[in-house]
């Protein structure tokens, strides 16, 4: 049954509903949003038995604080923005059970960029083409397609299910402040001079505090067009590397538009757009070049480990 779960005290910088993002309608104009982070944003799932893509809370740089309106099973996976409940310190990546009438509060990111709420039974928000996913561009989604505002009350269907769950160490990634991401070269790289290829994988780009959930804009040694930084508009997809006149490369993120008319050096690897989503203004970024084969093989990695994980946590 429904019930009210959660009343909004301070709704932090930018704290939004998101599950796995929204597909199929890219031609249609739509772009996909969805968890920045999809591997906090499914263990916290997990932690509380809910099914993998189920829609939590998205908190960036500053979390919200909100007052508990039911008895509730949650856990907070991601950037470490020091949880607290009524207070006190909370453990992030374990499931809580937190009591009516009690605060949590999620701060300002110690470590990391984002950080992921689940609650057990999942939040009630209308599906908008297939997804509960807040697309802010659009204005369409998650709770009245916006971020959270003081007063803002939701519900869901709270389950108190064993709490304690926790997972292995080994699981919890270590957000830096200097990255390795892995890259595809293409479909446009004949479009850049060798100088600037050899350059875009051995030299260090930095997070431009201009990043958001739509794209994340690098500053570092300008790359070269050998015949203008314009193609005709083709389909961009999600880690999809722009470069425009300006010789500084821009990854698309989950809020990234459909269609684009730069050239794109390269395209991020599924499994490196969680690291990117963690990382914060002055990050690091080294680029390294693998095969489609390696890239394939590591996303496969990733989908078996959560499945793995997932038959445990039942």
């Amino acid at each position: 049954m429904k019930t009210p779960v959660f009343k909004v005290i301070k709704p932090g910088m930018q704290t939004t509903v998101q599950d796995l993002g929204r597909y199929g309608y890219q031609q249609f104009g739509v772009s996909p949003a969805g968890a920045m982070d999809a591997y906090a944003m499914q263990i916290a799932n997990l932690l509380v038995g809910n099914k993998l893509a189920e829609a939590v809370l998205e908190a960036s740089f500053i979390g919200p604080a909100m007052e508990a309106l039911s008895d509730l099973v949650i856990s907070i996976c991601g950037g470490d923005f020091s949880p607290t409940v009524d207070g006190q310190a909370v453990p992030l990546w374990k499931s809580i059970l937190i009591k009516k009438g009690q605060v949590v509060s999620v701060g300002q990111c110690k470590r990391g960029a984002r950080t992921y709420i689940a609650i057990a039974g999942g939040i009630d928000v209308p599906a908008v083409l297939n997804s509960k996913s807040t697309f802010l561009n659009g204005s369409f989604g998650g709770h009245e397609g916006r971020a959270l505002k003081k007063g803002d009350r939701l519900s869901g269907f709270p389950e108190i299910r064993k709490p304690s769950k926790s997972i292995h160490p080994d699981l919890i990634p270590d957000y830096k402040k200097q990255l390795q991401i892995r890259v595809m070269l293409g479909p446009h790289h004949h479009r850049f001079t060798e100088r600037s290829l050899g350059q875009f994988l051995t030299a260090e780009y930095r997070v431009s505090p201009q990043s958001n959930r739509m794209g994340y804009q690098l500053n570092g040694p300008k790359l070269q067009h050998t015949n203008g930084p314009d193609i005709i508009s083709d389909p961009i997809p999600l880690g999809g590397i722009q470069v425009p006149a300006s010789g500084q490369p821009i990854i698309l993120m989950t809020d990234h538009q459909t269609t684009g008319g730069y050239t794109r050096i390269g395209t991020v690897i599924s499994v490196d757009i969680s690291k990117l989503a963690q990382a914060v203004p002055d990050t690091i970024i080294k680029f390294s070049e693998v095969t489609l084969e390696e890239a394939h093989r590591l996303y496969l990695e990733r989908q078996s480990l959560l499945k793995r994980l997932a038959l445990a946590a039942t």
